[in-house]
């Protein structure tokens, strides 16, 4: 290891025995205190809230340090659920063709669409996915921060030019105005594919982009 990083084995071992200084020490303190501050709250407290509360406690301490802290010990305040489903629009509605049958018999026969959010450096970001039913491979994605118009249609079209379906096939969603919309129905449309959508309010349909199908999303590549 002392090759690999350039570094004498006595400077090493020196280091090994070298005594804890003040300030590690006090941050080992701390972290204890901010450790039950966030679970007093049941997580929900950001670096922001832990200070506010140390402070009021009467600990003497910066708004940075609690937040390098957090930081380097991932603690983190629990995130509010997201809603990416908006119903509440005057688009037409499609009928569900799809109707839960989930077993097809051959690839790019009916794709599913859905939108998830997902936490990444950049913070959370919205992630619009299309599956092929047939494999359970995703065939198109799109992400941003934001969940516009342009975000379904940028995975649809992926998905369009990557695998060229045939007319006829189908494509099943939610009621989300932004598979309602004009945008995504002309595009479907242009590519004489069938669009389903979920009857209201079933959170099993269409099957929802799972943490299992999260994680084969990030380990697939799209052919």
């Amino acid at each position: 290891m002392c090759r690999v990083l350039e570094a004498s084995p006595s400077g090493f071992y020196d280091w090994l025995r070298r005594p804890e200084s003040q300030r590690a020490a006090e941050d080992r303190a701390l972290i204890e205190k901010i450790q039950a501050v966030h679970n007093e709250s049941r997580r929900t407290y950001g670096s922001p809230r832990v200070h506010a509360s140390l402070k009021a406690a009467g600990y003497r301490i910066g708004r940075k340090r609690v937040a390098r802290l957090m930081r380097e010990n991932d603690l983190r305040a629990k995130a509010k659920r997201k809603v990416t489903t908006d119903s509440r629009h005057d688009h037409p509605v499609a009928p569900n063709r799809l109707d839960r049958q989930f077993t097809v018999a051959a690839p790019n026969t009916v794709w599913l669409a859905d939108i998830s959010y997902i936490w990444t450096r950049e913070g959370w970001l919205y992630l619009a996915v299309v599956l092929d039913l047939f494999s359970r491979q995703v065939v198109g994605w799109a992400m941003d921060e934001r969940m516009p118009q342009e975000l379904t249609l940028a995975a649809l079209d992926m998905a369009l030019q990557r695998r060229r379906p045939l007319p006829g096939r189908m494509h099943h969603s939610d009621r989300g105005s932004q598979y309602a919309a004009g945008a995504d129905q002309k595009r479907l449309a242009e590519h004489g594919i069938v669009c389903s959508m979920s009857r209201k309010g079933n959170c099993w349909e269409p099957v929802r982009v799972s943490e299992a199908n999260m994680r084969r999303w990030r380990a697939f590549s799209i052919p």
